[in-house]
Order: structure tokens, then sequence, then C-alpha cells
């Protein structure tokens, strides 16, 4: 395929921007709390930014167009169970979670709250939930590497190899140096371009089929069955596609966001306008592939997840065509920028400094998280160097895996004062374990999404083995009460 120098230059342009954002984020940042969670000091519009397009990854630009485009208006499921999810997320867990994270002995990651939560003075909490941390994000972040490179290697006639380093690299780069402040200030004009290219394509594409109506009835002549949302449904199906907004509640690299945002009194602005964004994004991918499967019904795709691409080439002059191919890229890089991040503060905080250095200085804690973001990138490479590599089937285990593991353990956490160490423990593993089993029939048992189970079966643990012998401790349950109280105010 030839390079078409404008649409390079315009990517180029926009990837140069990203360094520059990280090198002025490195100029704030001092310390390992500065690096993992930006001193807590995210405004409302960006902490609600960057959480979102930090969660849809490229599956926004690229999975759900592609889905519609294939299956019709039955896959929309999928779309309202995240949707809801990611309110549900927003309106009952970001606050208290805020809250108690800075109460209980300033957390700054996800095992850092658990311990301290649960005054686990074993550190086994600690341990497991880096373990998971680790092992998920590190196939997670190289199955979006593999998808940044596929779209490179597709546009630009790229090696597939060299593109995977390419994008890595410009990533790995204002991710080491600028920390989460640089990611979540990229996430923020990456959020903002992935909302503009999701608008115009629908837009442009609906007006050249001739308005809404044209374009309705040339799908519904093509194969009425596209406009049906029960198209190929069972219950079984619909269930597990909702199912899916189960999982916001465990994300590292999505509650992370409400750690880090300046003051509770922002949660509100932030929820307004993550959710506005959220659900105008997901309503464009949707028209995309429903209006691509009318635009290329003479020439049908030969992957349909490649239909945001063969738009934004066929629509538009090639420079808006870069910028809204660096959007798909915004997408990716905002996951993985995010994931990268969220494994590091494992590896320093939760690793390092808890089990082999508890005196390590603050720089050389920064140094270590640094470091580990290197490494696990590294890793991730590896892991996607082939094009055909399987670790793209492992996206759904991430998601899975987070929401059963640590979903029900911070939901318990925030609202039920008798819940155990042990409870919390139990319910991370079987949570995590849960998800693995599942799964291991060809497809889903009885057809259902892994997650579901999961997270189901982790919250009986939780309150079982919290049940069973003794309960929390004293100081446990005066700082639960204290954050109820704090929560009053």
């Amino acid at each position: 395929m030839d390079i078409n120098i404008e649409t390079l230059t315009a990517i180029i342009i926009y990837l140069v921007g990203m360094l520059i954002i990280g090198y002025l984020a490195a100029k704030l940042t001092s310390d390992l709390s500065d690096y993992v969670l930006g001193g807590r000091r995210l405004t409302a519009g960006v902490a609600a930014l960057s959480a979102g397009s930090s969660d849809m990854s490229g599956w926004l630009m690229l999975g759900l167009p592609g889905a519609i485009y294939a299956s019709g208006m039955g896959s929309i499921w999928l779309a309202i169970g995240l949707a809801i999810g990611a309110y549900l997320n927003w309106q009952f867990v970001a606050k208290p979670f805020r809250v108690y994270t800075e109460v209980a002995k300033d957390s700054i990651t996800v095992p850092d709250y658990f311990e301290n939560r649960f005054r686990d003075h074993s550190k086994v909490l600690r341990v497991f939930s880096a373990i998971i941390i680790l092992i998920f994000f590190t196939f997670y972040t190289s199955s979006s590497l593999v998808g940044g490179a596929i779209l490179l290697e597709q546009s630009f006639g790229m090696n597939y190899q060299l593109a995977l380093w390419v994008g890595a690299g410009v990533i790995l780069s204002y991710t080491f140096f600028g920390g989460f402040l640089a990611a979540s200030w990229t996430d923020f004009i990456q959020g903002i371009l992935m909302f503009l290219a999701l608008i115009i394509i629908p837009i442009v594409a609906i007006n050249e089929l001739g308005g809404w109506g044209e374009t309705v009835s040339k799908v519904g002549s093509i194969d009425p069955s596209h406009l049906n949302v029960y198209t190929g449904a069972t219950f079984a199906s619909v269930v597990s596609l909702l199912a899916w907004g189960l999982g916001y509640f465990g994300q590292p690299h999505i509650v992370v966001r409400f750690m880090g945002i300046k003051s509770t009194k922002e949660i509100p602005k932030a929820r307004l306008i993550g959710m506005t964004w959220m659900v105008v994004s997901l309503f464009g991918a949707i028209f995309i592939g429903f209006t691509g499967f009318a635009y290329f019904a003479d020439n049908p795709l030969s992957n349909p997840e490649t239909v945001f691409i063969t738009f934004s080439q066929v629509l538009f002059n090639p420079w808006v065509a870069g910028f809204l191919l660096a959007a798909i890229l915004s997408a990716i890089m905002s996951t993985v920028d995010s994931q990268l991040l969220v494994s590091s503060s494992a590896l320093a905080q939760d690793f390092y400094k808890a089990i082999f250095r508890k005196q390590a200085s603050k720089k050389e804690e920064m140094l270590v998280g640094r470091i580990s973001v290197v490494v696990i990138a590294i890793i991730a490479i590896f892991l996607g160097y082939n094009p055909d590599s399987s670790v793209l089937a492992l996206v759904s285990y991430a998601w899975a895996g987070f929401g059963a593991a640590f979903g029900p353990l911070i939901i318990f956490s925030l609202f039920w004062k008798r819940m155990t160490r042990n409870g919390a423990l139990a319910g991370m593993l079987v949570g995590a374990v849960t998800v693995i089993l599942w799964a291991i029939p060809e497809g889903s048992f009885l057809g259902i999404y892994e997650l579901l189970p999961g997270f189901i079966f982790s919250s009986l643990a939780i309150i079982i083995f919290s049940l069973t012998g003794k309960g929390p401790d004293k100081e446990v349950v005066e700082e639960f009460e204290l954050v109820q109280t704090k929560l009053k105010q």
C-alpha cells in the first residue's frame, strides 16, 4: 500500500504532541504518589475523559463498529450493558472510593488500598492482587499494542514488527517520563479526538447515503434482520452482553481515576462529562457500523473491524483522514498507558517497596516504577510479536478477570462494615479462578460470559468467609465509620 504523505504527517504531528505533553507532565512529577496518582489533583474533565478513553481502547473504534456491521443492531446490548455499568460506577463507587483510599493511610494503588482497608499485615492481599494485575495487564497491553500495529500496517503498509515498536515506543516515552499526569492529560486530548471522530464519520456517511431515512431503508432492503435488536439473541447471549457492565467496578486503570480526582465535589461534574462522552461515543460507533453496512453493500469489507479505517480513507481528504486514524491510535494508546502505569505501580509499590525495600527513597521508588514500565512494555511487545498471536483472545479474560476478582471486593469493602480480610482474599481468588475455569470449555460454559458467574461466586465467597470466624478489628470498624461520616458531610 502506498503511504500517503499528508495522512502520515498528520499522525506524526499527533504523536509528537503526545510526547510534548509527557515532557511537561514530567516537570510536575517528583515522587511515586505524583507518578502513579498525579498527587490527587485531577480536574473533573480530565478525570472523566481519561477514565472513559482509557476504558474504551480500540474496541470502541474497531470492535463495536465491526460487530454492528457484521451482525446488526443485535450487538447493541453490549453497549447498553457498558453504559449502565459505567454510570453505576460513577454514581455509587467514585465518591466513597476517593474518600476511603485517602483515609486508609493515603493508599495510592488498588493493592495498597486492599491492604490498608483490612489492616492486612501479612501482605497476602497486596501480593495476590498485584499478581492478578501483572498477569492480566501484561496480556491486555500486548493485545492493545497488536491492535495499534495492525492499524499502522494496514494504513501505511508498514512492516508489522516495526509498527509494533513505533506505537509502543511513543506510549512508553510519555508514560515513562510523565507517569499518571502524562497518561491522564494525553487521555484527555485523546478522548476529545475520539469523541469528534465518532461524531463526524457517521454524520458524513449518513449524508452521503441521502439522510437517516434513506440509510435505514437501504439497510432494511439488504438485510431486515440488521434492524432488529433481538436478531440472534437468546436469554444467555443478552444477559452475557449486559453483564460486561459489571466489569467496571473492578478495573484498576478506571477506578484509579477516582482516586486521583482532586475533590469529591468534582465527581458529579465528572460523572456528567464522562457519561455524556461515553453515550455519544457509543452511539457514534454503533452508527458507523450501521451506516457502513449500507455504504459498502456493493463492495463488502473482508474484515468488518476495518469499517472505521475505510470510512476515514474514502470520505475525507488525507489530512483529515490522518487525524481520524490518529483517533484509533488514541483509543489504543489511552488504554495502554493506563495499563502500563497500574502494572508499574504494582511492581514498584506492591512488590519492591512493600516486600524488598521498605526504606526505599521517593526517587528510588519512582526509578523502579519507570523501569517497570519499560520491562512490562517489552514483555508485552514480544508477546504480540506474531500478528496472529492468540493473545488477542485474552482481552475478554482481562476484563472478566478484573471485574470478578476486584469488583465485588471493592463494592463490599466500601459498603459492608462486617467484611474481613479473609472474605476479601476468598472473593478475590474465587472470582479470578471462576473466570479461568468457566471459559475452559470451547466457548463460555452454558453460553454465559464468565464475568457473570465470577462476579456472583466472588460475592458469595466474600459473604461466607467474612461471616465465618472473627469479625474485623476495632480499628477497621472505626475507620469504616469515619469514612461514612465524611461521606455525609
